[in-house]
């Protein structure tokens, strides 16, 4: 099939990139990121990514690159970090086309103008909120999910009518080759471009000027995002991280076992969202750790390092932080490790002090601390004392207590039952608060994140109905402006 969109030719000149300007490689030297933004900011400049027709066929490209390379991603997710192509197609590819299916489903009802009520003050008049795009963004991508969290918000900045810079995690280098490979020849590259490089280029990406940035990632990075971007106020999304807490209060424990195991140890523990710790409460937490030491045998064997369905640490640095965490508690299963594979088994820690590095850090990794509390308030207490997580789990089929988590704990997202699924449903928002981020997006959200909501309002000067408002001011004006308003 073509790799170039529908009614363009491999000739044609204004689908390729401006005379010296490299876009269909490796771009880090600091000259060339200036050439590829100021090439992309002339299409920005000329609103070429404004209109509806534009914005459905990349939307549809992005399709065509995701379905017809699947292979390729699954392989590149394997080698950066291990993922069986069950697990990489469901966490991340298969997410990233219900996100361009819901933006081709609802394109034209966001691009709508909403109208809202005038005043009679101001009568007659019509007053609409029309979305009109930001400009230029910078979108610049994680490791642990290196497909999804840079071609998910690649699909809002489409949506939304924008031109962006891609920038993908060095530490992922069999999937950044990919994209940086693939986007040119499916993306116009007059409006989106992606660049490659590490600390060095995403320094020199940030001191160029845009309309948005957008970085996922941790803290860190996103403290020195944030610092970058307020010396040109350049607004941001920082989706960040932070220590997610699942409490277990009753429930079915097997099945409770099965669902925190899933949702921690997928992707080797290596998840935003995973839960980071766990509150047994009162008497659960025996039942709680024998039905997670059973699920997890379930899920990756009685050997975890022979399991095709288990991920693999990222980078030695990653590794070895890791490992220091399990002389932080005991081991209560796992705590296997091979550092010439990355392997880290799935363990569980209890007898974990709560001011430990363990507990202070994100662990973003496959190492659960299990902590004993004696009541729900208590658990709450415990978790609102730390900073604000990416997300919060409750376990407990009591809807007074859904009710109370929902009003006492403040997080990103909530789950009742669940880990992680909340990131999979388009209509919700995805994003945190406080430290672990500012800023949502999915679907509309993200349509509305890069976007500016612009209030307009239209009134005839035919006929001057504002005789009323003007100096000077009597009694009767008084009156009749306090009415009218």
């Amino acid at each position: 099939m073509s790799i170039f969109p529908p009614g363009t030719a491999s000739n044609d000149p204004e689908w390729l990139p401006a005379a010296g300007v490299e876009t269909g490689g490796p771009l880090t030297a600091e000259k060339h990121i200036a050439e590829v933004v100021a090439h992309l900011r002339d299409g920005a400049d000329s609103r070429l990514a404004h209109t509806r027709r534009f914005r459905a066929s990349q939307l549809k490209a992005l399709e065509r690159m995701v379905d017809s390379h699947r292979q390729d991603f699954l392989d590149a997710l394997a080698a950066d970090l291990g993922k069986s192509a069950l697990e990489a197609g469901l966490t991340e590819l298969d997410l990233v086309r219900s996100e361009i299916d819901h933006a081709q489903l609802y394109l034209s009802e966001w691009m709508e103008a909403k109208h809202v009520r005038v005043p009679l003050a101001l009568q007659p008049a019509v007053a609409k909120v029309e979305p009109q795009p930001l400009g230029l963004v910078l979108i610049i991508g994680p490791w642990n999910y290196p497909v999804l969290l840079l071609l998910a918000p690649l699909v809002a900045a489409i949506a939304s009518g924008n031109c962006a810079v891609l920038k993908p995690s060095e530490l992922a280098p069999a999937c950044s080759g990919l994209l940086a490979r693939l986007l040119p020849l499916f993306l116009d590259q007059r409006a989106y471009a992606l660049v490659e490089g590490g600390l060095e280029t995403s320094q020199a990406l940030l001191e160029q000027r845009w309309d948005h940035i957008f970085y996922t990632g941790g803290e860190r990075g996103g403290r020195a995002v944030a610092e970058a971007a307020a010396r040109q106020l350049i607004p941001t999304t920082l989706e960040l991280g932070g220590k997610s807490p699942a409490v277990v209060v009753d429930g079915n424990h097997a099945s409770v076992a099965r669902r925190i195991a899933y949702g921690k140890f997928m992707n080797a523990g290596q998840t935003c969202t995973a839960p980071d710790y766990l509150l047994a409460v009162g008497s659960s937490g025996e039942a709680v750790l024998k039905h997670l030491a059973k699920a997890i045998t379930s899920f990756y064997g009685k050997d975890a390092a022979k399991s095709r369905d288990y991920g693999r640490i990222v980078d030695r640095n990653h590794f070895d932080r890791l490992v220091s965490y399990l002389d932080e508690g005991t081991v209560a299963h796992g705590g296997a490790f091979d550092p010439a594979a990355r392997f880290i088994e799935p363990t569980l820690l209890v007898d974990v002090a709560p001011e430990s590095l363990v507990m202070r850090e994100e662990i973003f990794g496959p190492i659960l601390p299990v902590i004993k509390v004696n009541s729900f308030d208590e658990a709450v207490r415990f978790i609102n004392a730390r900073p604000t997580p990416l997300a919060a789990y409750l376990f407990s089929e009591n809807p007074r207590l859904q009710s109370a988590f929902e009003d006492q704990v403040r997080a990103g997202g909530i789950g009742h039952n669940i880990c992680n699924a909340h990131v999979a449903v388009p209509g919700l928002p995805f994003g945190g608060v406080g430290a672990s981020g500012m800023g949502s997006y999915h679907g509309r959200h993200g349509f509305e994140r890069l976007s500016q909501m612009r209030p307009v309002l239209s009134k005839t000067a035919v006929i001057d109905t504002l005789q009323a408002v003007y100096p000077p001011y009597n009694w009767a004006k008084t009156k009749l402006i306090g009415r009218l308003m």
